[in-house]
């Protein structure tokens, strides 16, 4: 059955029940104005977003597992204790969210803006993200393990006890990044910028990883040690 499409609508809360009580199947939205509306709790399961707007929505608890999203504006949206199992983000604006204590197993973030984002205590088995801006984020206790990483940026994020071990870096920065406590055993590392991480902090926080001569080189010089 083909989804219900509904375009330029301004959505409340009200607005959104109504429609949810039409018990139609999965729906989809495009270029919608949800903007500071509260969709606390809501059963959203399957919808599909498009070019929509929720800058600073409130989601606390809604169901959005098997959601896609793509090209959407949510700035400081709140997508805390939600369940968002298997969701898809492709190409959106999510700087400045909130995440605590969501279900984030196997959900997918791909060329969106999660600077300053909040991850703290989700549940993220599986989750993965591509070509993604990450700075400033906090991204702490999350596993990456045996990840190929495409092109994050996560400078100046907070990756304490974070698993990287045996993950694969390809291109992206961890530049001045918290590193306290990360495992990185077994990691290639030698494509990421890991500027602004001194020599004298590698044999802790780079314990079996691998880097390039270029890296260590650089490292070198931070320390005022000439390499020719």
């Amino acid at each position: 059955m083909t989804e219900p499409l509904h375009q330029d609508i301004t959505f409340d809360r009200d607005a959104l029940v109504a429609l949810l009580a039409e018990k139609s199947p999965q729906a989809a939205f495009e270029r919608c104005d949800f903007e500071g509306a509260d969709l606390s709790g809501l059963d959203l399961r399957g919808f599909t977003f498009t070019a929509c707007n929720f800058a600073e929505t409130l989601f606390k608890g809604a169901k959005l597992s098997s959601s896609r999203w793509k090209d959407c504006r949510a700035r400081q949206a709140d997508f805390q204790a939600t369940d968002l199992t298997d969701a898809r983000f492709w190409q959106c604006d999510l700087n400045n969210t909130f995440w605590g204590a969501a279900r984030l197993s196997s959900a997918l973030f791909s060329e969106v803006k999660l600077t300053g984002a909040n991850f703290r205590e989700c549940l993220g088995l599986g989750l993965s993200f591509s070509e993604t801006l990450l700075v400033g984020a906090d991204l702490r206790g999350l596993s990456f393990r045996k990840q190929k990483l495409e092109q994050l940026d996560m400078s100046d994020a907070d990756l304490g006890g974070c698993d990287f071990r045996d993950t694969i870096f390809n291109g992206g920065s961890l530049r001045d990044a918290n590193l306290k406590n990360t495992q990185f055993d077994g990691a290639d590392l030698r494509s990421v910028d890991l500027g602004g991480l001194r020599i004298t902090a590698v044999a802790q926080l780079l314990k079996g990883a691998v880097i390039s001569a270029d890296q260590a080189a650089d490292m070198l010089r931070s320390v005022g040690v000439r390499v020719h």
